[in-house]
């Protein structure tokens, strides 16, 4: 049968029409499918997923803090100082503590200028502070801004994460020993250091005679070499610092006693470190004897030299960006003239801050042939001057 063209046209136009939408028909209904698949199989697990996520956001602790050496008890005041160390359990990256002592009120430590401690990696920290007859730890959340002077301490929120409050600890039963030497208190160490290597530090080690002089030690305890330390419980700042020891030029190569500059607190100023060293750090053949400004690898920072025997006086004078250091014979402190080395250092000096003077007598493990024999060093007298 023949259609007029009229007739073809409108068959045509029918015939798309059907096509079209039989098409889409069929198109929405696969993807209705793939839709119903969608929330019948995968949809549940992406849920789960999503669930598990928020129930362990819900189920991690706040952090918390433990304190795992603390102070003596005292009213306080600005020339004791004394260190305080915990740990923090949940820690948060940017986390940092913020560490009060009560005097009356709540005191930012170990500075107003500088009142953050370090969390360490190990969710450890250690900071010098002022003594007061509670302490507190908070740990704070990134752009905490700590208030100098307290007298209630924050609970948490507003940028507080955890805190914690502890007692001073009581008269004769305080974590370490001290003693007098020079007309001033001197901590002993009694803890463990990583200084030359592990050491183990024994509070029998150091000690005064009848005349008065400091006496450091390494000593052999149980197959074990045991090391000295005493620390100044006060911070000097600028001034001139001399040290009149007896001859310790024939220390084993092995043995290393330092007078030194340490800030807890000071880490972006390489811990405010400034030494004098006594040491052959396990080369019999090499001078004896050093000034450091730390960082040591910078080799502007080290002036090596050779000690003789016989008592000597070292000492440093310490100004805003110098630090002068001289070693004479006798005990003639900073006016002998009887000069045998020494420096001035003009870059890297550190400023003020809680650092003390330490003295200290340890073993350097680096040593190619290790210790052979305890050692013993005599320091007859200390004495600062601004």
């Amino acid at each position: 049968m023949r259609l007029s063209a009229d007739e073809r046209l409108k068959a045509d136009a029918s015939y798309s029409r059907t096509s079209v939408g039989e098409t889409r028909t069929t198109g929405f209904q696969n993807w209705g499918s793939v839709w119903d698949f969608i929330w019948k199989k995968i949809a549940p697990i992406i849920l789960g997923f999503l669930l598990c996520g928020c129930l362990l956001w819900q189920a991690k602790p706040e952090p918390s803090i433990e304190f795992s050496r603390v102070p003596p008890a005292a009213e306080g005041g600005p020339d004791k100082l004394d260190v305080i160390e915990g740990r923090v359990i949940g820690a948060r990256p940017g986390h940092q503590i913020v560490l009060y002592a009560k005097s009356g009120t709540w005191w930012v430590q170990p500075l107003v200028g500088e009142p953050f401690t370090e969390i360490r990696p190990d969710a450890t920290w250690t900071n010098s502070t002022h003594l007061g007859t509670q302490y507190a730890a908070l740990v704070v959340e990134p752009g905490f801004r700590p208030t100098t002077r307290l007298k209630e301490l924050p609970t948490r929120g507003k940028g507080v994460a955890a805190v914690a409050i502890a007692e001073g600890v009581q008269s004769g039963t305080a974590i370490s020993k001290s003693l007098q030497f020079s007309g001033y208190d001197w901590r002993i160490r009694n803890a463990p250091s990583d200084r030359g290597g592990p050491n183990t530090y024994d509070a029998g080690n150091a000690w005064t005679d009848s005349r008065g002089a400091l006496h450091l030690r390494i000593a052999e305890t149980a197959g074990q070499w045991t090391c000295a330390e005493v620390t100044l419980t006060r911070s000097l700042g600028y001034g001139s610092y001399s040290f009149v020891v007896q001859d310790t030029s024939t220390l084993d190569p092995a043995a290393v006693f330092s007078i030194f500059t340490w800030d807890y607190g000071g880490k972006e100023q390489n811990n405010r470190e400034m030494d004098i060293e006594i040491s052959r750090w396990g080369d019999p053949v090499s001078k004896n004897a050093q000034y450091v400004i730390q960082p040591f690898y910078i080799p502007t920072n080290v002036a090596r030299f050779t000690e003789p025997s016989g008592m000597l006086t070292h000492s440093f004078r310490w100004e805003p960006g110098r630090a002068s250091f001289r070693t004479v014979r006798g005990s003639g402190g900073v006016a002998a003239t009887r000069t045998l080395a020494d420096h001035v250092f003009t870059s890297g000096v550190p400023r003020p801050g809680v650092e003390s003077v330490r003295m200290n007598l340890y073993v350097f493990h680096g040593a190619r042939n290790p210790l052979q024999h305890g050692a013993e060093v005599v320091i007859e007298k200390f004495e600062y001057l601004p």
